[in-house]
């Protein structure tokens, strides 16, 4: 745990510990992980197309899900490198490799990487922060959770927190705007930024963005009518099972990594009067995925604190940052080794409520 009398460094001291040849980019690992990601993921998808739709099956395409979704996420995690514009020094060519990946996913690309870049620029900033933004405990919402938290078991509540996370929550986020900033409002939309997803003090998506937002859109209408015709030349259940199982398989991936990333019971989130960008970069946290998983998911669970400080730099630099980042900032870069799944269910049990505020540091905390 960080000692909370620690002093931060500026975002200028912090930025200056990763040097500029990280952001370097090198073709061949570049395209060599897209390669690898698209094409497992292609063959993954083959293996199932030979699952029978039997009931006795049923086993088989639970396994065909987990291990179809987990090698697809590496997907979803280059498209966000594109996104952050660090995947390759072509800004075309990487949005074209960024839309195609996120639209096959059914993720509205731009106007995703509007709202992610939100995110990065004021993480853990209770107003004008974006995604896994916790109420206060004085707001309508904070009261409603934590009123739900007091009623309910503690097991119960932390099944509940899972499902609504690791379930629908990006669903939940994509259209309605869930976890999102005080500032932004709610609700907010990813795909219409027009009444009535229009009532905060700054608008998340400005109407100069709805052009972006109409292309992301086209990207999704694309897939799913390529779905739906799948399904009418195939089968609504075949296609179900191999589009369906993997997608929320990759949708379980997402939500992990994020809520895990930004969430404890020791990590703080600051309001105006406290905040900087450097101390929300900072409570991002680094976690043991193993060796195997990082590979698939190009070390995006392990990296993290490195991608805050400074997303330019592509996934197969960020070991080599992070590692940097350690020696400069021993106590101040967070790694926590408690395994995933213990992790996970921390965090779902105590962090699903409000935060209140703590005198001493100003600061909000479960």
């Amino acid at each position: 745990m960080i000692d909370k009398a620690t002093i931060y460094p500026s975002k200028a001291e912090l930025l200056s510990a990763l040097p500029a040849e990280l952001t370097q980019f090198n073709p061949v690992k570049a395209w060599g992980s897209l390669v690898m990601s698209v094409g497992l993921s292609i063959a993954a998808v083959g293996i199932g197309t030979t699952i029978p739709l039997t009931l006795s099956a049923l086993p088989l395409w639970i396994l065909y899900g987990a291990v179809t979704g987990t090698i697809a996420m590496g997907c979803w995690v280059l498209a966000h490198e594109c996104g952050h514009n660090a995947f390759h020094p072509n800004r075309r060519i990487e949005g074209v490799v960024g839309f195609v990946l996120h639209s096959a996913l059914l993720v509205p690309y731009y106007s995703w990487v509007r709202s992610h870049a939100v995110h990065h620029a004021h993480c853990n900033h209770l107003e004008g922060g974006e995604t896994h933004v916790p109420p206060r405990e004085s707001s309508p919402q904070g009261q409603a959770t934590e009123g739900l938290k007091r009623k309910l078991d503690t097991r119960v509540f932390g099944l509940v927190s899972l499902f609504n996370h690791l379930i629908i929550g990006w669903q939940l986020y994509l259209f309605l705007g869930a976890t999102g900033g005080e500032d932004h409002g709610f609700p907010t939309s990813h795909f219409w930024n027009g009444a009535p997803f229009k009532n905060g003090k700054r608008d998340l998506f400005p109407d100069s963005f709805r052009k972006f937002m109409v292309r992301s859109n086209l990207g999704l209408v694309a897939t799913i009518c390529l779905l739906v015709w799948a399904s009418i030349h195939f089968s609504l259940a075949r296609i179900a099972c191999l589009y369906g199982l993997p997608y929320l398989v990759i949708n379980v991936w997402l939500t992990t990594y994020t809520w895990l990333q930004h969430t404890d019971r020791n990590i703080p989130h600051f309001s105006n009067e406290t905040w900087t960008w450097a101390k929300g970069a900072l409570q991002t946290v680094d976690r043991p995925y193993g060796p195997v998983v990082n590979f698939l998911h190009h070390g995006i669970g392990s990296t993290h604190v490195c991608h805050h400080v400074n997303s330019a730099i592509p996934h197969y630099n960020a070991w080599k940052g992070t590692a940097l980042l350690r020696q400069r900032f021993p106590h101040l870069v967070r790694y926590d080794s408690t395994p995933i799944h213990k992790a996970l269910w921390r965090v779902a049990t105590a962090c699903g409520g409000a935060v209140y505020q703590n005198p001493s540091d100003r600061a909000f905390y479960y």
